[in-house]
């Protein structure tokens, strides 16, 4: 049996020990609460770094596209953005870069949505409105993302998306202000954010198996609050 000397003695060793953790615990909270102080960045630092610098990638079949309408995708660039753009014949890209003239920060930015959104399919004069407007966005995904679908289900939900001659397509199209394009099973939409989300709601119930005429209903509505916001 312990004596009383060794019990109060092993009983100080346990208080002593507590009172060192809690001090150990009041010290780390102490440490997390005081915030890590930093210096105020200045604007000018920031353009005075090294040049910005975006590649697209281009895929084989808009080579042709690209050769021809080159123009219209250089001028916009070049005059509007005050940026620097060339196509890489060895690495296949088209390479933007910032010049001594390049104002806006978000510019580079901007031309490599416009130059992505040309490689995805889209029209130039849809995608150059990336350029002019501030509240476009590009959102891609795939039908497998949706609703995992192999051979002949696969052609038919490309089907329902796509319609007769495109007539499904261009209703989603006019109901969303959106503009999409349907390449295999891969889906690409250019509009605001509330559009695209509209537009990818109607794309995922026919891809779902709703029938058109549900979903023609349902964009009827949308195009009647759409409609009623303006």
């Amino acid at each position: 049996m312990a004596t009383t000397e060794e019990f109060q003695l092993k009983r100080s060793d346990r208080k002593r020990k507590r009172e060192t953790a809690e001090e150990e615990n009041a010290t780390m909270d102490t440490e997390q609460t005081t915030a890590a102080q930093f210096p105020q960045i200045n604007p000018a630092q920031l353009e005075e770094q090294t040049d910005g610098f975006r590649k697209v990638t281009i895929p084989a079949h808009r080579y042709t596209p690209l050769k021809e309408q080159w123009m219209k995708i250089y001028s916009p660039v070049v005059e509007y953005l005050h940026l620097q753009i060339r196509f890489n014949l060895r690495t296949r890209c088209v390479e933007i870069k910032t010049s001594e003239q390049t104002e806006d920060i978000q510019a580079l930015q901007k031309a490599a949505d416009f130059v992505k959104a040309f490689a995805l399919g889209f029209e130039i004069d849809d995608a150059v409105a990336l350029i002019r407007l501030d509240d476009l966005f590009l959102e891609s995904f795939e039908i497998n993302d949706v609703k995992p679908l192999k051979g002949d289900n696969l052609s038919r939900a490309i089907g329902r998306i796509a319609g007769k001659n495109g007539r499904t397509k261009f209703a989603i199209e006019n109901a969303t202000r959106c503009r999409i394009v349907l390449a295999e099973d891969k889906i690409h939409i250019l509009g605001s954010y509330q559009n695209i989300r509209n537009a990818r709601t109607s794309i995922c119930n026919l891809i779902l198996g709703s029938p058109p005429s549900k979903v023609y209903g349902k964009l009827r509505n949308v195009a009647a609050r759409t409609a009623e916001s303006f």
